[in-house]
Formats: structure tokens, C-alpha cells, sequence
């Protein structure tokens, strides 16, 4: 199982009327979240895309709003990677406090599909061998 914090502090631009962070913008955090634990492995979207021709669409997003992020609060972004992926990843995302307080639950999953032929495809190897030390 991978497990990986990446820190964030919520923006000005982030927030609604109330100082809280805007629910649309809760997908970009998991972005975040996604884009350094796979880059923490060696991993990069860049390269996933640029060398190896493959783009990971979001197709379901679960989510679980507990209390709200506001303004300027330092925020950790959990990113869970529970199970080594096949024809679909699956990322648990939870966001916390500075007091670790679990603010949001969400379950996001993406598919491996090819840039040329539109076609979905398994878990590239190269991405394989760098995550089945941890499981």
C-alpha cells in the first residue's frame, strides 16, 4: 500500500464567500495529492504522457465533505494508493487540519487509456515495477 502527505495551504482564490475552500475545487487537491505520490515514486504524468502515450481520465469521484477547509489553513493531503492497479487506479484521498483533523473523504478512479487509439489498456509495466514493492 502506498501512503503519501503532500502539504498545501488554501488560497485566497480558493474560497467562496464564507472563507471556506470551494467544493469545485476539492478535485484539483486530489490532482495535487495524485501528481507528488506518483512523483515521490519516481513516476510522472509528463512521462506517462510524453514517452509512453498513455493519459489516465477520471471516470468516478466519491466524495465525503466532514467539516470545512478555510482560508490560510494549512492543509495535508493524503494520498492512499490501496491496491495495486490493473485495468483501473483507485486513490482514497483524505485532507486534514494542522490539528489532523479529517476534513474530506474522497475515492477517485482513473482509467489507463491509450493517446492514440482512445483504447483502455492495463497498468503499464514501466508504472508496475515501480509500485509492486509496496504491496
Amino acid at each position: 500500500m502506498l501512503s503519501f502527505d503532500y502539504k498545501k495551504r488554501v488560497r485566497y482564490g480558493e474560497t467562496d464567500m464564507m472563507g471556506y475552500l470551494y467544493y469545485g475545487n476539492y478535485a484539483q487537491i486530489y490532482e495535487i495529492g495524485r501528481v507528488e505520490a506518483m512523483r515521490s515514486l519516481g513516476l510522472s504524468y509528463k512521462l506517462l504522457e510524453d514517452k509512453y502515450r498513455i493519459i489516465m481520465p477520471v471516470v468516478h469521484v466519491d466524495a465525503r465533505f466532514v467539516l470545512p477547509a478555510k482560508y490560510d489553513e494549512e492543509l495535508t493531503i493524503r494520498t492512499i494508493l490501496p491496491e495495486l492497479p490493473s485495468r483501473m487506479i483507485t486513490f482514497i484521498n483524505e485532507i486534514y487540519n494542522a490539528d489532523g483533523v479529517k476534513l474530506h473523504h474522497a475515492i477517485v478512479k482513473l482509467f489507463f487509456v491509450e493517446m492514440d487509439s482512445g483504447k483502455k489498456i492495463r497498468c503499464p509495466e514501466y508504472m508496475l515495477e515501480k509500485l509492486r514493492p509496496l504491496f
